[in-house]
């Protein structure tokens, strides 16, 4: 037969509940006591059941993780950040895949409104004002990663200041002496999801004003996120009668479809175009491609880090941690041809 706490408590001369708070690292032992119990578990080769322990815990050690798009090699590095914190504590982790307005409010209500979790994170999913309110009401602490709204300011979060890093990103092509510059972006016509794109675009914006640039509306292309789809979008831009001598892409996949399009157009980046990214994914250093960079593997770990401390403390204070972006220059910009002018 296995052996059972009782044979524990038993070889330990102590009670069940003893056995207990040393399964359980409770402080309330003795050290010599501990001690003993320690001994008597490594003797009897004795191992607790996860499932006792959580019961013993009125816990589930579960942390759940809510996140869109597991194709977008951003969310896959999130994610990997999120897993190898976790691998480090008790708790495990369960993934919840959101490619739908509809999923999303589903799972938020599903994940926050049960008792199978003790913490969940929340990545790059804007929610919605019906959302909110299910996150305020509910008894399962909640920290956001990638989400920087003024409605969400009560929760501990990490956030990328993503309208710095459009800005970034056209500042350092305006710098270049850049003035016909582009942009390729998922769509903005769909019901909020996914806005990190929209917040570069107002970067991108902010930059030109500032630079005294009036951009052509026909430079700007947005659809569904993707390699081809940005290619097609680029396409459409540099086949126009007045194309722009660089663009700015929401992401660094989309930036490899621009890449391709100019490829197939007979162009040469950077002499003919100049292309920027964004995420710095691993590709992109493959690929040479100039970015932002967002410390995506970080902004996972950090947010593991702030959801313990309100598991272990949920009246404190909420936390907002602000990672910086940075310009990683590569081969895909230089200076435009023929000047740049418009």
């Amino acid at each position: 037969m296995p052996t059972t706490i009782r044979d524990v408590a038993r070889v330990a001369g102590v009670g069940l509940g003893t056995v207990s708070r040393v399964i359980n690292n409770s402080p309330q032992v003795s050290e010599s006591t501990r001690r003993r119990v320690l001994d008597a578990i490594e003797a009897l080769d004795f191992h607790p059941s996860p499932i006792a322990r959580r019961l013993s815990l009125g816990k589930t050690l579960t942390i759940a993780a809510i996140a869109p798009f597991f194709t977008r090699p951003a969310t896959v590095e999130r994610l990997r950040g999120v897993e190898i914190a976790i691998a480090g504590t008790e708790y495990d982790l369960i993934v919840f895949n959101v490619e739908s307005p509809e999923r999303r409010y589903a799972t938020l209500r599903e994940v926050t409104c049960s008792q199978r979790v003790d913490g969940a994170l929340v990545i790059s999913l804007p929610p919605s004002e019906q959302e909110l309110e299910i996150l305020q009401s509910s008894s399962v602490p909640v920290v956001l990663i990638d989400i920087n709204s003024p409605e969400v300011n009560g929760f501990s979060r990490v956030v990328i200041d993503d309208v710095a890093g459009g800005r970034l990103a056209t500042e350092h092509l305006i710098g270049l002496g850049h003035r016909r510059i582009g942009y390729i972006s998922d769509s903005f016509d769909e019901p909020s999801l996914y806005t990190a794109s929209r917040m570069r675009y107002l970067g991108y914006r902010e930059a030109l004003r500032k630079a005294g640039i009036v951009p052509a509306e026909a430079w700007h292309r947005h659809g569904a996120h993707g390699r081809y789809e940005a290619e097609q979008l680029a396409l459409h831009i540099l086949n126009l009668g007045d194309p722009p001598t660089a663009i700015f892409a929401a992401s660094d996949t989309q930036a490899i479809g621009v890449m391709e399009a100019a490829r197939k157009m007979g162009m040469n980046v950077p002499r003919d175009l100049s292309v920027v990214g964004y995420d710095d994914i691993e590709l992109a250093e493959h690929m040479g491609l100039t970015t932002i960079r967002q410390p995506l593997f970080e902004s996972g770990a950090e947010g593991v880090r702030l959801l313990l401390q309100v598991i272990a403390d949920q009246a404190a204070a909420p936390e907002t941690i602000r990672l910086p972006t940075e310009l990683v220059k590569r081969h895909t910009t230089a200076r435009p041809p023929n000047g740049g002018s418009l």
